[in-house]
């Protein structure tokens, strides 16, 4: 086998990223990138693209910490380049706040962000009905740039993206040595995963020009996320809802909470309603898995799960399925001899 045929099935921020990373880690690959839907009508493209991590309680939080640090700092070599505008990629800084002091304080990503501290009794003033904060600067994706990016990387690396909806992995088996599953909530169908759900998340588009730190509730439900095109206003988190249309007392329910930690709000204009599902999990599920079938072998890597932590760990989780996949190729081009016994 020269060149290996894979097929990446998924076109969010995991499916690319890790299309990406092959081409960059894996030598004689050829990559298509297969999904029934591309940017902007992915999952992902209603994602903040903010880089506060997602805590996944099935993985080793060091795990976690260089998943997180391997993207932050892929990402921050991106916002230091000539890349960044085009790719929508920008240092932001603000406030998470708390109503009651965290039992962790210092969470195990604070050293891997840029300038973490506990908030000033000062800055705290600015939020009444909260008594403890932490200050810090992260990085932003902005999605609607940063995964057109993505997909033109793809395909200057020589990969291909290809519109198709795949209803069983063995579909692809007759054109692809290995397929690379970055289904995210498709994968519940695809390979029948009944550990990974939805969690509905509706949130607002605004434009408040004048705001220029981000604020965020330790709870993660009430958030502003100033970015590059307008400010993000969120959110909601309801298990198990399947609902793509935007609910218009969620909406006033989000816009009431922003405005209470940030007042000058009242004032934004040009307000559009988002909704996406996070593809949930107890823990992102990155392992090999050979599938068999009538005397046929596929050889699968699995790449999903992330839920609200797509952006925060995308590129340190491609990694890693990346170093899965060469050794499923490498295990394809020099097959263990059989025994004679």
């Amino acid at each position: 086998m020269d060149t290996a045929q894979i097929a990446v099935v998924g076109a969010g921020v995991v499916g690319l990223s890790t299309a990406l990373c092959i081409s960059k880690l894996v030598p004689r690959c050829s990559i298509t990138v297969i999904s029934d839907k591309f940017t902007p009508d992915t999952t992902s493209d209603v994602a903040p693209g903010i880089l506060i991590p997602h805590v996944y309680p099935e993985t080793p939080s060091h795990k976690q910490k260089q998943w997180f640090r391997e993207t932050f700092d892929h990402l921050f070599a991106i916002s230091n380049s000539a890349e960044a505008g085009e790719a929508g990629v920008h240092l932001v800084s603000g406030w998470q706040i708390f109503r009651s002091i965290p039992t962790e304080a210092v969470p195990f990503w604070a050293d891997v962000v840029l300038g973490f501290r506990k908030m000033t009794e000062a800055e705290l003033r600015k939020f009444p009905q909260h008594v403890f904060g932490q200050a810090f600067t992260t990085l932003k994706c902005e999605s609607s740039a940063y995964l057109p990016w993505l997909e033109k990387r793809v395909k200057e690396s020589g990969g291909l993206l290809l519109t198709r909806q795949i209803k069983d992995l063995w579909e692809l088996h007759s054109s692809f040595d290995v397929v690379v599953n970055c289904s995210g909530l498709g994968s519940r169908q695809l390979v029948g995963d009944s550990k990974i759900f939805p969690v509905r998340g509706q949130l607002l588009k605004v434009q408040a020009p004048w705001v220029k730190h981000f604020i965020r509730d330790g709870s993660g439900q009430t958030y502003i996320y100033p970015g590059a095109y307008g400010v993000t206003l969120g959110g909601s988190r309801q298990e198990g809802d399947w609902n793509l249309s935007p609910d218009a007392e969620v909406s006033r329910d989000i816009f009431s909470r922003c405005c209470t930690l940030e007042p000058s709000l009242r004032g934004a204009y040009d307000i559009k309603e988002k909704v996406g599902l996070r593809p949930c999990r107890a823990g992102v599920r990155l392992q090999n898995e050979l599938l068999a079938q009538a005397g046929r072998k596929l050889p699968v890597v699995h790449h999903y799960g992330h839920g609200s932590g797509g952006f925060s760990m995308h590129w340190g989780t491609a990694l890693e399925a990346a170093r899965l996949l060469s050794e499923c190729v490498q295990t394809l081009r020099n097959p263990i001899p059989k025994s004679n016994l």
